[in-house]
């Protein structure tokens, strides 16, 4: 435990659950998408997100995040006039998601270039969240690690692709998650390493039949 986990993040805003967690929802949303700020942002609210949401300031703060604010930026007051700025629309619902955590956001972002990203994201509190679902796939991850993600499809030889990779680009792996739909379907692998994957070795990836997207996001404990 550190210093940041008792006392929580800096911030703006009257709560990390609602405010500073709900922009790191929306940073890990941007930057899983690749593309800057998204073009439209469909936004769907659960649980306390839902009821106080609005109140905590939750909506404008998962807009400050699409944007790529940090959670003590002082614009997160006027988000919502940025993005029309910016040129990015958005719309909010409301919707019982069962089983998640209560302060829950599934965002669906359309990029400029056509792109679509889902992700389904759980606030839990001092500023920290786990993503629990993308593209439709159930995962879970923080961020709190430099995190290497591969979509691919669920056949034999791509965990030994991918970890071959890191070896040869000395690159150590912390943790490692395998998810899928079903046999032969789509799968993603979730892996949390000790430092940044080379650009090489994304690239690297990318040429392989089977692989359909890599994304690396770096770690960000501090939004």
């Amino acid at each position: 435990m550190n210093l940041f986990d008792i006392l929580g993040p800096v911030m703006v805003g009257p709560s990390s659950s609602h405010t500073a967690g709900a922009v790191r929802i929306g940073r890990m949303a941007r930057r899983l998408l690749g593309e800057g700020t998204p073009r439209l942002a469909r936004i769907t609210l659960s649980g306390s997100f839902a009821a106080t949401g609005h109140g905590h300031g939750t909506d404008r703060a998962l807009i400050a995040g699409l944007l790529g604010m940090k959670p003590d930026d002082e614009r997160i007051a006027v988000s919502f006039e940025i993005a029309q700025q910016a040129d990015m629309g958005f719309v909010f619902s409301h919707e019982n998601l069962p089983g998640e955590h209560p302060n829950t956001a599934r965002l669906e972002l359309t990029a400029h270039s056509g792109k679509t990203l889902s992700m389904t994201a759980s606030s839990l509190g001092g500023g920290r969240i786990m993503v629990v679902e993308m593209n439709g796939l159930r995962v879970s991850f923080s961020g709190d690690l430099p995190t290497l993600i591969v979509q691919n499809r669920d056949q034999p030889g791509h965990v030994r692709d991918v970890t071959t990779m890191l070896a040869m680009s000395s690159v150590n792996i912390a943790t490692l998650n395998l998810y899928r739909d079903y046999p032969g379907g789509n799968a993603v692998m979730i892996i949390e390493t000790d430092k940044a994957v080379p650009e090489e070795g994304i690239r690297l990836l990318l040429d392989i039949a089977g692989i359909n997207g890599v994304t690396f996001v770096g770690a960000e404990k501090e939004g």
